[in-house]
């Protein structure tokens, strides 16, 4: 697998995030971000999509990314 980084939050400073990256061996979109609160995770379970599972499987996770883009960023993202 490779990663190429596509863009950053410009508001993170040096250690934050999120990032984003895609995968150029089959184009997923990998993001790195903030962990979802208990209150926006129980909110994500009651509304689960029609017609799956309820709840937040064992290997998955809820992550928020602030409303503002991942843009550019001084080490050339886009």
């Amino acid at each position: 697998m490779r990663l190429q980084f596509i863009g950053i939050d410009p508001e993170t400073g040096r250690d934050g995030s999120p990032t984003a990256w895609v995968d150029v061996d089959n184009a997923d979109i990998v993001l790195q971000s903030y962990t979802a609160d208990e209150e926006t995770r129980a909110e994500c379970v009651k509304n689960t999509a029609p017609g799956h599972a309820e709840g937040i499987p064992g290997h998955e996770t809820v992550i928020r990314i602030p409303a503002r883009p991942p843009g550019a960023d001084a080490e050339g993202g886009l």
